[in-house]
């Protein structure tokens, strides 16, 4: 992943992020795998009519007729017709593996079905000791930053080398969306470390090594509560002297049922858009729910499309 600022202000919301990417030069190559569900096709329509993005199309033979049309009415779109819905999924990471696509993106296909080829040890996307972690990008109405944030969906409870990992992907994220020094929050439930919670131990750990360089240019604080990292009031009162409270750009969650939870309050009771994207691959790969809106769809391939 890129870790060199873009140029510019830091990155102020969807509409900006959405910018970006109708902007970038040149256009990502993004192959999508069974582009058959109504919001993917939606998304890549809209990509294609704007000449946001360039698409590649695997799709199952038996629905081939209701993607031609779409490559029909967009010419430049290439449709690649497999046997089943499985052997779409392994075309679609073959495309990518042989340097065709830049960003792999799910359609209306389970998830575990298209990670079975990713993570394939001979013919996947994901290197030999590489971790695959997911992060979501967020804007909270109460807020007034935008939030990154991992891990929802992939690791349920992070070992040291996964925290390091989910450091290291939320932060070169941070830079490639022009935050130069983004600041972390490693969350827990209190401000102190307790030997009974063991990864606040590999808190203290991960603070030192950010401080000695070890994420690039970061500030990572912790152990804190959210309200703590996201409400510089809450800080002051609480006596938390950290240069990460109350302004943070990146929230890392001790365990999944954590995170996830955090992604579905807000995303629900906050009505906050949201951006996911897996990271360790070779290449980006957006697997969003096939219940998101295309909206959702639009801004998790526009994340990936900048990383």
């Amino acid at each position: 992943m890129n870790n060199k600022p873009l140029p510019g202000r830091e990155l102020t919301g969807f509409d900006d992020l959405l910018a970006r990417f109708r902007a970038m030069t040149p256009k990502r190559r993004v192959v999508v795998v069974c582009p058959t569900d109504e919001p993917t096709r939606a998304v890549v329509e809209q990509c294609a009519a704007e000449g946001s993005a360039e698409f590649l199309l695997t799709v199952e033979a038996d629905k081939a007729e209701m993607v031609r049309e779409i490559a029909d009415r967009h010419p430049g779109i290439e449709v690649f017709v497999a046997d089943d819905i499985d052997a779409a999924a392994a075309l679609g990471v073959q495309l990518v593996r042989e340097g065709r696509g830049d960003v792999l993106m799910k359609g209306g296909i389970n998830t575990d079905r298209l990670l079975r080829p990713v993570l394939n040890k001979e013919h996947g996307l994901l290197p030999p000791g590489q971790v695959l972690s997911h992060i979501t990008l967020t804007k909270v109405p109460a807020y007034s930053k935008m939030l990154l944030f991992a891990d929802a969906a992939v690791i349920p409870a992070p070992n040291d080398e996964q925290f390091r990992a989910m450091l290291r992907y939320t932060i070169d994220t941070e830079h490639a969306l022009g935050n130069p020094c983004p600041r972390v929050a490693l969350i827990h439930f209190t401000e102190k470390v307790n030997q009974k919670f063991e990864y606040t131990l590999t808190y203290a750990d991960l603070i030192k090594e950010a401080a000695e360089g070890a994420f690039g240019e970061c500030v990572v604080g912790g152990p804190m509560d959210v309200k703590t990292a996201c409400d510089l009031h809450s800080a002051e009162i609480k006596g938390i002297d950290s240069p990460v409270a109350g302004k943070a750009d990146v929230l890392i969650f001790p365990i999944l049922t954590a995170a996830n939870t955090f992604y579905k309050t807000v995303s629900f009771f906050c009505d906050a858009p949201m951006a996911g994207v897996l990271c360790g691959t070779t290449a980006p790969v957006v697997i969003p729910s096939r219940a998101d809106h295309d909206i959702s769809k639009l801004y998790s391939l526009a994340l990936a499309c900048l990383l």
